[in-house]
C-alpha cells in the first residue's frame, strides 16, 4: 500500500528507492515521507461530502440509542471506525496524487527482498502495513459488543484491504499488492484477537 515506483522500472533502480543500493545513506522512504509526498489536503469539496455522511451516521447513532438498540460504547465505537476509515482512504486513495496504472501480483515478494537481501524499510513498510488495520480490529469487537472469531477480524481487513487496493488500480492512485493486502489483513485480525480476549477477560471477571 505505500510503495510508489513504477513497476517497469529495472531492479537496480527499485532497490535503490529503497536506500539498499544508493550511495546516499539518508536516502530513505518512511511512511512520514511517503505521506507527505504523495498526499494532499482534503479539497472543501471531499471534506464538505465526508461530513454529511458523518453527521448521517452520528444522527443514526442517535436513533438506535433512544431506540436501544445499540449502547453507548457501540455507537462511539462505530462512529470512531467510520472517521478511522475515512482517513484510511482519503490517505491511501482519494488524496494521492495520480499516476501511471501499477500493479504487482508477485506474492510475498516484499518478504523475499527482506530475506534475500536484508531490506530494512521493506521491513518497515511491512510492518506499518499490519498496523494500518489494526486499529479497525480493535473497534470491532467493541462495535458488536461481544468477542469475534479470528477469522471474522481476517475477513473484514481483507474486505476493506481489498478496496484500497482495487480503487488504487481503477483511479491509479498507487500500486495494487496482494502483499499489501495480507498485511493489512492480518493486522485487523491481531487487533480484534486481542480486543475480543480483552472482551472475554471482562466478562470472565465480572
Amino acid at each position: 500500500m505505500y510503495q510508489y515506483f513504477p513497476l517497469w522500472h529495472p531492479p537496480e533502480e527499485v532497490l535503490r528507492m529503497y536506500g539498499k543500493l544508493s550511495p546516499v545513506s539518508h536516502q530513505t522512504y518512511d511512511l512520514y515521507q511517503i505521506f507527505i509526498t504523495h498526499n494532499r489536503v482534503w479539497t472543501v469539496r471531499e471534506t464538505i461530502g465526508f461530513s454529511i455522511l458523518f453527521t448521517i451516521a452520528l444522527l443514526a447513532a442517535i436513533y438506535l440509542l433512544r431506540s436501544k438498540k445499540i449502547i453507548l460504547s457501540q455507537a462511539i465505537s462505530g462512529l470512531i471506525l467510520l472517521l478511522f476509515l475515512g482517513i484510511v482512504f482519503g490517505s491511501t486513495v482519494f488524496t494521492r496524487m495520480p499516476m501511471k496504472r501499477q500493479y504487482n501480483l508477485e506474492l510475498f515478494w516484499s518478504w523475499k527482498e527482506v530475506f534475500l537481501n536484508h531490506s530494512r524499510e521493506l521491513l518497515k513498510e511491512n510492518l506499518l502495513n499490519c498496523i494500518l488495520l489494526f486499529p479497525m480490529g480493535l473497534l470491532l469487537p467493541l462495535i458488536f459488543d461481544h468477542g469475534l472469531s479470528w477469522w471474522k477480524g481476517l475477513l473484514a481487513g481483507l474486505l476493506v484491504s481489498g478496496m484500497i487496493e482495487t480503487f488504487q488500480l481503477i483511479f491509479c492512485r498507487g500500486v495494487f499488492e496482494w502483499d499489501d493486502m495480507v498485511h493489512n489483513s492480518l493486522g485487523c485480525m491481531i487487533g480484534c484477537i486481542l480486543m475480543s480476549t480483552a472482551i472475554k477477560w471482562k466478562k470472565w471477571s465480572v
